[in-house]
């Protein structure tokens, strides 16, 4: 058998079934023949009786071609390939087979590879090369490999064979590459996350206090960005939230801008930039974010609020500063949206007393804090035909809380399911209890349609309580329909079929209040109570409220009208033809307990006209 024979059945021995050549059995095999290779020479010779001239001409022929391998390297052969090399080259084994890497590779790959054969002969020491690019592979395509070569010698030590070992990385590498970078990085704007603006923040926070520089934080949030996910979807608002991270990283160029989540962005300022270039960033981000962003066929108006905070000045901490930060954005979407607000010491104690407000009225459902009041709806005559059920917190210290401070923070945290809930059950168990068979109205927030089985906990207090569903009225607003209208359409409808009246509230304040009217049979439209209360002040509002009542005629829809506090708006309303008020003419919210005489069982009509 010839060499070249015999190597190759060696190397296809120390080949598993994955292609991979295990080097150490591979040595055994060839350091194993050459052993038996010169017994069997040595018995040759005793059997013939070669003579030493005979003897001398078979070693130099050893020697001669040790020699050729050794003088041949920068051109040598391949003379054996597996089907992992077949499919790393992108080309069968025939085509490399008795080929020089210059006939095989580009003339600098080719140089490399005899450079690195020629040091593997001379030295005899494996070379191993991890993670490196190889700018040959598959139909051409660079690739990142792990090399390893040794050199195959005789029995006596002397080279015999190179053999090459290429492991193909590039798919790993680029795994462990991404891995690395999501980890840093937002994965739907590609800009930095969190963890990467602490990190920055962190380094930036030594360096200051190392040379005694400044800086500002930024932290900015999107306005009416959640309207966008609600009305278009998530699709569109990936799409927006792109459009906006790519507008603030362009326009805040030199900055370190980071998504933080959700609607969220951090903008971290380069050392030493003046307070005046900060406010002006701002202020440009503010504009270029107003402007309308158009997401392929949709155009959408979402604004930018922004809150600064500066070290040393406001914190000299990544804690201190972050929170002022986020207290001057508190301040600028409370003061109206798409503002800049500078943070303020007394900014600090304002969002204190928030987070602490939100605490107590955890505390406040766990204590009976919560009061349920009662204010009258009647007949434009004056005749009282229900109730609307008021949420009242009377707090320990604070005293009475003002609604429109407590329920958007309920909202915001999620409590107002489980305080809804509870509502709901009071004025339901209040109402079962009155003489007269007068209605009860609750209103709903968005919120609970969106989390929670309201249908479910809905029916289960009516039949707790014992109230018949055809005196409850639930009260929504568009809000509840601009989140998940198909969901929302199907709740209010299975409400509807237990028999529950269904409001509109605030009606006319909206941009889609009309739109709804198409979609569901609403029971009653309650007109918002800024029209009424503007009734003889402008004329714009009693045309507004005329046209509302025109329509709901039309649509054979009763309307209440809301905040009906003098003799002359009761009058109007009754001209053209309004069903329903109430205001303080009628009554004010209170406990039942003032009204008694009208849940009653003989009860006086009271007569306004």
């Amino acid at each position: 058998m010839s060499m070249h024979r015999l190597f190759a059945e060696q190397l296809r021995c120390a080949t598993d079934a994955t292609g991979q050549v295990d080097l150490v059995k591979l040595g055994k095999f060839v350091s194993a023949a050459y052993e038996a290779g010169d017994r069997e020479r040595q018995r040759m010779i005793e059997v013939r009786a070669q003579t030493r001239d005979e003897v001398e001409q078979d070693l130099l022929r050893t020697r001669e071609f040790l020699d050729t391998i050794i003088e041949n390297i920068p051109s040598s052969r391949y003379i054996l390939l597996n089907r992992a090399g077949e499919d790393y080259y992108g080309m069968p084994r025939e085509q490399m087979l008795g080929r020089t890497p210059e006939q095989i590779f580009p003339a600098d790959v080719a140089r490399v590879v005899n450079e690195q054969d020629r040091r593997v002969a001379a030295s005899g020491m494996p070379m191993v090369l991890e993670e490196h690019l190889l700018e040959v592979g598959v139909k051409g395509r660079d690739r990142v490999v792990n090399s390893r070569k040794m050199l195959v010698t005789d029995g006596n030590g002397d080279p015999q064979y190179l053999v090459g070992v290429i492991e193909d990385v590039t798919e790993r590498v680029t795994t462990r590459q991404r891995i690395s970078h999501l980890a840093h990085h937002d994965a739907l704007t590609d800009l930095p996350n969190r963890s990467a603006f602490n990190a920055a923040l962190d380094e930036r926070l030594e360096r200051a206090q190392e040379a005694s520089t400044s800086f500002a934080v930024l932290s900015l949030d999107l306005d009416r960005f959640k309207e966008v996910n609600d009305v278009f979807g998530h699709p569109v608002g990936d799409m927006l939230m792109r459009a906006a991270a790519d507008r603030l990283a362009a326009e805040a160029e030199g900055a370190f801008v980071a998504r933080i989540g959700g609607d969220e962005f951090m903008i971290l300022m380069p050392d030493n930039a003046s307070r005046e270039d900060v406010l002006a960033l701002a202020e440009r981000l503010v504009e270029t974010i107003g402007k309308e962003l158009e997401v392929d066929d949709y155009l959408s108006h979402v604004g930018l609020s922004v809150g600064i905070a500066f070290y040393p000045d406001d914190g000299v901490n990544a804690a201190t500063l972050l929170a002022n930060a986020d207290s001057a954005l508190y301040r600028a979407k409370r003061e109206g949206r798409s503002r800049v607000r500078c943070f303020e010491s007394e900014m600090d104690q304002e969002l204190r007393d928030r987070r602490l407000l939100q605490h107590d009225l955890r505390q406040a459902l766990e204590q009976n804090q919560l009061l349920v009041y009662f204010q009258p709806q009647a007949r434009v005559d004056g005749e009282v035909i229900g109730f609307e059920a008021l949420l009242r917190w009377n707090h320990p210290t604070r005293g009475f809380v003002p609604p429109d401070q407590f329920i958007p923070l309920a909202e915001e945290n999620g409590l107002i399911v489980e305080i809804g809930e509870w509502v709901l059950r009071e004025a339901c168990r209040e109402a079962a209890s009155w003489p007269r068979p007068l209605q009860v109205a609750v209103n709903l927030s968005p919120v609970q349609f969106q989390a929670g089985d309201l249908e479910r906990s809905t029916h289960q207090i009516l039949l707790e309580t014992g109230l018949t569903p055809t005196r409850l009225e639930v009260e929504i607003t568009e809000g509840v329909l601009i989140g998940d209208f198909t969901r929302a359409l199907n709740l209010l409808r299975r409400l509807k079929a237990l028999g529950i009246r269904i409001a509109m509230d605030d009606f006319g304040t909206g941009y889609s209040s009309l739109s709804y009217l198409q979609s569901f049979p609403f029971d009653k439209i309650k007109i918002d109570r800024s029209f009424i209360s503007n009734l003889e002040a402008t004329p714009q509002s009693a045309e507004i409220v005329r046209a509302v009542l025109s329509l709901a005629h039309a649509l054979k829809i009763p309307v209440i009208a809301e905040g009906v506090e003098t003799e002359a708006q009761r009058a109007f309303l009754a001209r053209e033809a309004c069903e329903e008020m109430q205001g303080y003419l009628v009554g004010r919210p209170d406990l039942i307990e003032r009204y008694l005489d009208l849940v009653g069982v003989a009860v006086e009509r009271r007569l306004y006209a």
